[in-house]
């Protein structure tokens, strides 16, 4: 890439950083997106949204970012590259990829996060081989068998509905008493006749020989320790930051998560954040685009104070 100066730099594509892109493009900023791997970050672990505004009754994840690409594309202003950042430097504004950097006025962080693992013996060694976090991807091949699903809020919920279309049975296990997914989903699920709900249990191991063929729980009351049958298990315990990369240069929360204001501000002068890697209350699509569009206003709004 030639050294052109960017009016902004959206580091991340999935929701947050395709509407911080869209914004940008509508205000005629000079405008880089940074996506290491695909458009749409972690909503295409799901297959259907439901509850965005507009769209109908429901809309596939995949035609939803096909969407959000569809309307930046209208904008020559704002350039799409797929690179991995290494580093930043916040005061030059300048952010290092593999080989080359690239500069702009302002930074949007953008970068989500990812799935939790949950730690146990059996995790890393069954990775696929029964062991998966992405229901839409590896569910499919489980056709008419009996999985398992950790975990209790709304991902959990939705991933547990989504197989039991052609599991035989699913499994959901959670910590807990209670869930803390939405009414709604609890709702739904509750009429799955083919998902058995086991609740109050933690996971101790995830066993098998050349692939899964349990997960070893313990009652967190008795103490008892039994087997669930299964031969895969689907985990949903939560969210990681990607924020590996930006180390002890800006703000962060104890879990690794960006500390900002109500305008998207970090620490670090003419940088903004915003969808899953921003410390907040709900991570959902819809916040994750209000805060991508909040971004690129404060951020104009920055440059107009420079």
């Amino acid at each position: 890439m030639d050294k052109e100066k960017f009016d902004v730099i959206v580091i991340g594509a999935g929701p947050a950083g395709l509407t911080a892109g869209l914004y940008a493009g509508r205000a005629g900023l000079n405008t880089l997106i940074l996506e290491k791997i695909s458009l749409g970050g972690r909503i295409l672990l799901t297959e259907k949204i439901e509850n965005f505004p507009g769209v109908g009754k429901e809309i596939l994840s995949f035609d939803l970012v096909k969407n959000m690409e569809d309307q930046i594309k209208q904008f020559s202003n704002v350039k799409i590259l797929f690179e991995q950042v290494k580093s930043i430097d916040f005061n030059l504004k300048r952010v290092y990829l593999e080989d080359e950097y690239c500069q702009a006025q302002g930074i949007i962080i953008a970068t989500g996060a990812k799935e939790k693992k949950i730690g146990v013996k059996g995790e890393e060694e069954f990775l696929g081989k029964g062991v998966s976090y992405c229901a839409v991807c590896d569910g499919p091949f489980y056709k008419n068998k009996d999985v398992a699903v950790i975990g209790g809020g709304d991902s959990a919920l939705e991933e547990a509905i989504y197989l039991s279309r052609f599991c035989q049975k699913v499994k959901l296990i959670h910590r807990r008493n209670a869930f803390r997914a939405s009414p709604a989903l609890q709702s739904r699920l509750a009429k799955i006749p083919n998902i058995e709900i086991i609740l109050n249990k933690a996971i101790l191991e995830i066993k098998g020989k050349d692939k899964v063929e349990g997960v070893l729980i313990k009652d967190n009351i008795s103490g008892k320790e039994s087997l669930v049958d299964c031969c895969a298990v689907f985990i949903y315990v939560g969210i990681k930051p990607n924020t590996d990369f930006l180390k002890d240069s800006i703000q962060l929360d104890e879990q690794g998560f960006i500390i900002t204001d109500e305008t998207m501000a970090t620490s670090q002068e003419g940088v903004f954040a915003c969808g899953d890697c921003r410390k907040k209350t709900l991570y959902q699509i819809i916040t994750a685009c209000a805060e991508g569009a909040v971004a690129i206003n404060s951020f104009t709004n920055y440059l107009l104070r420079k």
